[in-house]
């Protein structure tokens, strides 16, 4: 089953999906926001190009586990993209995603550049990652 992952920060929106066993993980893009509608539509697209049966949005809880704003932004992001598709949307706990992110970039020789670039994508693979592992 194919599971796309989304990293929603207030510029852009990070996207990554796994392959239909759950193994292997790639990223998608990166969508640079704009309105609510357009932000939806594109991810809707997503979902139908990539035959996605689940999808899974970070969800920044605090470090103690609760809900502060930045998260409420997500649950209702989460609850506008159910009402516009027609597959399950969960959320996964996202603390330390783009610290993570970072890190990893940086072992793999990214510049600050293509790190700035690229960590929305490389965060939704971590929140993916972190998805179907516990999944297992």
């Amino acid at each position: 089953m194919r599971v796309l992952a989304i990293d929603l920060g207030s510029k852009r929106i990070g996207t990554a999906v796994s392959d239909e066993l759950g193994i292997s993980i790639r990223p998608v893009e990166t969508i640079r926001r704009s309105t609510l509608g357009q932000d939806l539509a594109r991810l809707k697209q997503l979902v139908e190009e990539l035959e996605v049966r689940e999808v899974v949005v970070g969800l920044p809880l605090r470090l103690d586990g609760t809900a502060g704003e930045a998260a409420q932004k997500c649950l209702r992001f989460a609850d506008a993209l159910r009402e516009r598709i027609e597959v399950d949307v969960l959320t996964q706990d996202e603390k330390l995603t783009s610290y993570e992110a970072d890190r990893e970039m940086i072992e793999l020789g990214f510049d600050s550049k293509r790190r700035r670039e690229r960590s929305d994508e490389f965060a939704a693979m971590i929140i993916l990652r972190d998805y179907l592992e516990k999944r297992k």
